[in-house]
């Protein structure tokens, strides 16, 4: 490997120990190579993702948008070290980089007011920027004993689990931004006003959205039982870095879903401790024969 690509990957490693708060105690769990060709993949999801949420105009975000999809197209002649480490881990692995272009597809649906009107709407969103990142980390994982093509249905559908569980963590803080992303029609259904009370909580005066969120939540663990049949396809390390990933947030939806109110005020997590006992948990269970 080059001196600039070993810089490349150095830098993406700093992003991903930072900024991936979750995903990190997974990553940590594959050997080197791989390790750095995911911090390199997070790191540009990362930064397609920060520029929905910075603080640049509407306008301004869209032309940042823009330009991540003709250096997308022109990947290898971009001088910025997490392009280059991106495009040192495509020609090491089978990475599909259009999938970056369905997370810039799904940031600029974030950009404006959000509405989704119905749940095929919010499988659609999910898939693009969650299912997209799924499918990158299967192309680092790796997988035999399963057609390709089956893997990356199961590490979409794992990748939009996680991403309801995200939803449903951050409704709140979701609303301030003037972003639904509960179905229209559901909502309706349950008799749920989303809202703020008068301390700046989600308002509830009949337990509707109590009772909507714990719908919402067993169907994103039926996502979770979809997308966890990746496992077993994988390699040892791979599959303990995929169960922590993803265990840290099926953590997070059953507590929510047991106590919905826990998101009513505040952007819940779980703890350092937790998420390390997560990861050990994962790495255990790999060696009792849950990858091979």
């Amino acid at each position: 490997m080059t001196d600039t690509a070993i810089e490349a990957y150095a830098a993406c490693q700093e992003i991903t120990r930072t900024e991936a708060r979750n995903f990190y105690y997974g990553i940590r769990l594959l050997p080197p190579a791989k390790r750095d060709a995911l911090c390199a993949l997070y790191a540009l999801a990362r930064r397609i993702d920060d520029i929905g949420d910075g603080d640049l105009p509407v306008e301004q975000k869209h032309v940042e948008l823009d330009l991540v999809r003709k250096r997308l197209g022109s990947i290898d002649d971009v001088d910025d070290p997490v392009y280059a480490a991106v495009a040192e881990t495509a020609r090491r692995y089978p990475v599909p980089v259009d999938a970056f272009e369905e997370i810039v597809h799904g940031v600029e649906l974030d950009l404006e007011r959000v509405r989704v009107a119905d749940v095929d709407e919010l499988i659609r969103y999910c898939r693009l920027v969650a299912g997209s990142v799924g499918r990158l980390c299967l192309s680092i994982f790796g997988s035999d004993g399963v057609d390709h093509g089956v893997a990356a249905t199961y590490a979409d559908q794992l990748g939009i689990a996680l991403q309801q569980t995200n939803i449903l963590r951050d409704i709140r803080e979701d609303l301030l931004n003037d972003r639904v992303y509960l179905p229209a029609d559901e909502l309706d259904r349950f008799g749920v006003d989303l809202r703020l009370d008068a301390t700046g909580s989600l308002a509830d005066p009949h337990a509707r959205l109590a009772g909507y969120i714990r719908y919402a939540a067993t169907r994103a663990e039926d996502w979770y039982g979809l997308g966890m049949r990746l496992v077993p396809h994988l390699d040892r390390r791979s599959a303990a870095s995929c169960r922590a990933m993803a265990g840290i947030y099926h953590h997070l939806l059953r507590r929510i879903g047991a106590q919905p109110v826990s998101v009513y005020d505040r952007r819940l997590s779980l703890s350092g401790i937790e998420k390390v006992s997560v990861a050990v948990s994962s790495l255990a269970a790999g060696s009792r024969g849950g990858g091979r």
